[in-house]
């Protein structure tokens, strides 16, 4: 049995089967498979291949019934591939945060994002559907990395279309997650007001009253 670390034992479960997809974009959402990053509340919750499966299934990245065909895949292709999320996810994070900003995007989160949209557009397709017709991707191909080719082809379509300037970053603490401002006058500031939003409240509520304490009688 694996030894555990210290961090091990404290560190909190996996919510990757579970996380709530408040962004707006697939893209987006796999970025906030992490939180608080470069603080001590970072949590990760992609820690192993299943943990990547239990998202891409709850995000909707993969078809339902399909887990079992990546299941499969061997070891070692697995481990590849969670590296591979791992960066591309980290990439997308610092793109989109570059962008939000101002500042230059990095070339080399670019060249993580082309490296992978490039695999995934080798293997994309066109089919009829219901009301017209639908992105697909070769049904024989059951690579890992293909779980992370619907990731790179939101990020395409998000980075080259009019809603960019709609991503936002979440200041909550402990938080940092991104978004799609889909609010009409684009005024939407947490990634949940229920959540971070409250919590914030809740902050500004009890700093209030300490120095409404502190003052001199």
């Amino acid at each position: 049995m694996k030894a555990q670390s210290s961090n091990d034992r404290f560190e909190a479960p996996s919510r990757a089967a579970t996380l709530d997809l408040v962004a707006h974009a697939l893209c987006l959402n796999f970025t906030n498979t992490s939180s608080g990053r470069g603080t001590p509340l970072r949590q990760e919750h992609l820690r192993q291949w299943q943990n990547l499966l239990d998202w891409a299934e709850h995000a909707g990245a993969i078809k339902p019934g399909q887990r079992r065909i990546f299941e499969a895949s061997p070891l070692s292709a697995t481990r590849d591939a969670l590296t591979s999320a791992l960066e591309l996810r980290e990439a997308l994070y610092r793109l989109f945060r570059a962008i939000i900003a101002g500042e230059t995007p990095p070339a080399a989160s670019i060249a993580v994002l082309n490296r992978t949209l490039a695999e995934a557009m080798a293997a994309a397709k066109i089919l009829p559907a219901d009301a017209g017709f639908r992105w697909d991707w070769r049904e024989e191909d059951g690579r890992p990395m293909r779980l992370l080719w619907p990731i790179v082809r939101s990020a395409a379509e998000l980075l080259s279309g009019p809603e960019l300037a709609r991503v936002k970053f979440c200041p909550g603490e402990g938080c940092g997650w991104l978004f799609l401002d889909t609010s009409r006058n684009g005024t939407r500031r947490w990634c949940e007001m229920d959540v971070c939003g409250s919590r914030a409240k809740m902050r500004r509520y009890h700093q209030r009253r300490r120095a409404e304490a502190d003052k001199p009688v």
